[in-house]
């Protein structure tokens, strides 16, 4: 290796260092920096480490964010709607592991505080790319074999409308897709045989759509298509041309104290994570709030997933490995399983209950639905005191309240992020790998660990609320640094990815490949 390589390699990861050391002093905590780039953590005599490498575990010659990029899949994730794998326009890899540090060095100092021996936590961007991409990563890997559709070619929305505005689509159900099409001529077997590609999107990072969809769109102004949206079901959102000066609040996410909590919790069984003992309930769907509870369950803590009864429908989605969709147990592996019908005053009383014995409700419900469901932090705090209240959202109030933004790809539109990941040369459009969903879920569990030490800390309950949109406005303000180009071969397959025995040690599962407990706890 080169003296140029060598000096490369020694160098820390500057942005996931700088993010960690900033969040967690917002938190209240005053990280020491030292010379090899490890963060110390201090609070009374509790000391903890924390450093952050490219590769860890990885026997990779990773340098720098696109050295990550290029090699764990984010390059080749983020490229499939243009056919080719394409650098993202962001430090996300970078991002991501800042997050996970501040994380895992939270839920160690709660640790210390209860007696636990930890004193360095370490993770990698590597790590953090890996379960990035952890879902693709799985289907691809999965007893069956990715789908079709993973394969496909490029395409997918934005739209263009008549007046030259640029804008996403979102539709969950599909009704209003079919609706918000018929109104606008378009040809119904073409509408049809759309809906499937549009609805598996966010699963397979790509969208071939129909010709006729956007020429379609094309018929009316954005206004009237905007009206007619409303009028369907459906939303759309103008695509911004870049982010505003000042995107998103520098903390991305809200922590506040509530009343007295029961008691201290009990130290975690030795060998186990720092949040062993830590019992969370998981009301959420998609990827934001079913990562933040499996980032949890990754650091010890025991996860209850309330599904509807008879499970949710999601588990018989293809790929599988073995009885379980193989994108299903990327997020929810080894969580434990409470079947309610929130419809019913039963459902919610069964839930009500699981609360009653936990020390976490985590939920990515629509925070106008929560007092009716009486999960509102208000009227838990009489059956569980002291529980930590933990809210993922889609835009959560920086947008104002009852907006319809609330998934991804309008987020990244909204919020000019899209604009920072497009390829120079390229119309504006987001990336279809799910960043917001992946950084939104970290931070919400960042926020989840850092409630979790502050009731430990203060004796107090606490309430967390995060978002998607907070998660742009991070990745908005982080931006891309200057750095070393491609010099590691680029993943263009991520089956032959999870077969390289050089990523082995951050690699499980038996049917498909799952990504390990990004962080290592040392004594």
């Amino acid at each position: 290796m080169s003296t140029a390589a060598g000096t490369l390699a020694a160098a820390p990861p500057r942005v996931a260092l700088g993010l960690a050391a900033a969040h967690l002093r917002a938190l209240g905590h005053r990280p020491g920096r030292h010379p090899d780039g490890t963060l110390g953590l201090a609070a009374g005599p509790h000391r903890i480490g924390c450093r952050i490498s490219w590769a860890g575990p990885v026997a990779l010659p990773l340098h720098g964010e696109a050295d990550v990029q290029a090699a764990c899949g984010l390059m080749h994730v983020h490229g499939r709607r243009y056919g080719r794998p394409l650098p993202l326009g962001v430090d996300f890899a970078s991002a991501a592991a800042g997050v996970l540090a501040a994380t895992g060095a939270l839920a160690a100092l709660r640790a210390a505080r209860l007696g636990a021996p930890h004193s360095m936590v370490e993770v990698s961007v590597a790590q953090a790319a890996l379960l990035a991409v952890g879902q693709y990563l799985a289907a691809a890997t999965a007893d069956e074999g990715p789908e079709d559709e993973e394969r496909a070619g490029p395409g997918g929305p934005p739209f263009t409308s008549l007046d030259g505005v640029r804008f996403e689509l979102e539709a969950l159900e599909p009704d209003g897709w079919q609706r918000f099409w018929a109104a606008l001529g378009a040809d119904r077997r073409a509408v049809a045989r759309a809906w499937r590609p549009f609805q598996l999107r966010y699963a397979t990072a790509v969208c071939p759509l129909p010709a006729d969809l956007g020429a379609a769109a094309a018929t009316l102004p954005y206004r009237r298509l905007a009206a007619l949206a409303t009028e369907c079901g459906v939303t759309v959102t103008a695509v911004a041309a870049g982010p505003a000066p000042g995107t998103g609040s520098a903390v991305p996410w809200r922590i506040t104290p509530g009343g007295a909590t029961a008691g201290a919790g009990r130290p975690p069984e030795p060998g186990r994570g720092p949040l062993d003992g830590v019992t969370v309930v998981e009301v959420a769907r998609r990827v934001q709030g079913p990562l933040a509870g499996h980032v949890l369950r990754l650091l010890g803590a025991r996860v209850v997933r309330v599904e509807p009864p008879g499970g949710d429908p999601l588990r018989g989605v293809p790929p599988m490995a073995g009885p379980v969709s193989a994108r299903f147990a990327a997020l929810n592996r080894r969580k434990e399983v409470l079947e309610a019908d929130l419809r019913s005053p039963a459902g919610r009383a069964a839930v009500r209950g699981a609360v009653a014995a936990a020390d976490v409700l985590l939920h990515s419900l629509a925070p106008a639905k929560v007092p009716a469901l009486g999960l509102d932090a208000e009227s838990l705090a009489a059956v569980r005191p002291g529980l930590v209240h933990v809210q993922a959202s889609g835009s959560g109030t920086e947008r104002g309240p009852g907006l319809p933004l609330g998934t991804d790809y309008p987020v990244q539109a909204y919020s000019g992020l899209a604009a920072l990941v497009t390829p120079p040369g390229e119309p504006v459009r987001p990336s279809l790998l799910t960043l917001c969903d992946v950084l939104g879920g970290l931070l919400c569990a960042e926020g989840a660990a850092a409630a979790l030490e502050a009731r430990e800390r203060t004796g107090r309950a606490q309430r967390v609320e995060s978002s998607l949109l907070s998660a742009a406005g991070l990745l908005c303000r982080t931006g891309r640094s200057d750095g070393p180009a491609p010099s590691v071969p680029v993943c263009t397959d991520l089956a032959v990815l999870a077969a390289d025995p050089r990523l082995a040690p951050a690699l499980d599962g038996a049917g498909c490949t799952l990504v390990r407990p990004p962080w290592a706890f040392r004594p």
